[in-house]
């Protein structure tokens, strides 16, 4: 079968960086399906394990945490699918990614394709929707479709692929004020499209950025880029007893200042339940199957913002360098090998 990845960490410029293979077929475990890959997006998860993580010398990495496609085929103990039927779904990071032309993966981590969109469409959904969900309603705990409740939540870096759905997730099913940041015309553009109540600037300190637009503390902020960087201004404005939720790596991060105001921190890692294989590893499949079913009651839409063409090295590389620009807005799509 077809399938891109890489040896060695490379710069993206360089054509070794990501490289287009012939591969077997992935044998399948009890619970695995076998997908036939039809469309992947591409998410910063990708771009730091290209150029982090080094595979076994003369082995090569298959990156992809995005797809959505056909079932194939299906293990020995497999309830929740059949063949022929249209799923989309994140992977798991412990095992060879989506960029292939078959992929194994465990069904208890896969949803329904929404009916109503294309496969390119639905590919830009599963690891955003999944980590803006648990972020939301398991880390901070916000009740979901509770519309009376007050308060506001703060999402750093909105109009990223995450943040495009955190948005849409709790402007639609929550009643909190959604505050989201973005610096360029087309970014605020894109973060009111989504559903932001108001757009502040990254690029000023966040608190006098609150202050301006007169709510000069939030109840919770969802931090998912440059936590370190803004962390004196998420301190300032955090309410009391409120609580913080973050996604990205920071080198260290001192909590101990978030004391005096009783806050909670949280970190959301979606690939968890996978790794682990915590006994509620089938909640992604739930989730999964309720985005599906709130993308066709046209609740909330996909954030396909891009679609570069055939899943290849040539234009995965685009993707990944495209990423590294920090100039992405929602998610870049492939479809078809």
């Amino acid at each position: 079968m077809k399938a891109i990845g890489y040896y060695k960490p490379l710069p993206i410029g360089d054509e070794q960086a990501l490289t287009d293979l012939d591969l077997p077929v992935p044998e399948l475990r009890p619970r695995d399906i076998l997908v036939k890959v039809e469309a992947v997006s591409v998410n910063p998860v990708d771009v730091k394990q290209r150029a982090n993580a080094a595979p076994p010398e003369g082995t090569a990495r298959i990156l992809g945490f995005d797809a959505a496609g056909t079932v194939e085929a299906v293990g020995s103990e497999v309830t929740l699918f059949k063949k022929g039927d249209e799923v989309f779904y994140a992977g798991a990071v412990d095992r060879p990614g989506t960029n292939s032309e078959f992929h194994a993966v465990d069904e208890r981590i896969v949803g329904r394709k929404p009916a109503s969109l294309s496969f390119a469409q639905a590919a830009a959904l599963p690891l955003t929707s999944i980590t803006a969900w648990e972020l939301l309603f398991d880390r901070l705990s916000v009740p979901y479709g509770t519309k009376k409740q007050d308060g506001a939540l703060l999402i750093i870096n909105g109009a990223g692929g995450v943040g495009s759905i955190l948005t849409q997730l709790a402007r639609r099913l929550t009643g909190l004020t959604v505050i989201a940041t973005a610096s360029r015309p087309e970014t605020i553009a894109w973060c009111q499209d989504m559903g932001a109540h108001h757009v502040i600037n990254h690029h000023n300190p966040l608190d006098a950025e609150l202050r301006n637009i007169g709510i000069p503390n939030v109840r919770y902020i969802a931090s998912l880029s440059a936590t370190d960087r803004h962390l004196p201004a998420i301190i300032n404005a955090l309410e009391p007893q409120g609580a913080l939720a973050l996604i990205d790596d920071p080198k260290t991060l001192d909590i101990v200042p978030f004391k005096r105001k009783s806050a909670s921190v949280h970190w959301e890692f979606m690939f968890t339940r996978s790794m682990f294989g915590t006994p509620d590893i089938q909640r992604q499949h739930d989730l999964l199957n309720e985005v599906a079913d709130l993308v066709d009651a046209g609740v909330l839409r996909t954030t396909l913002r891009e679609e570069l063409g055939g899943i290849n090295a040539a234009n995965l590389r685009r993707a990944h360098g495209i990423i590294e620009s920090g100039t992405s807005t929602g998610k870049l799509v492939l479809s078809g090998f």
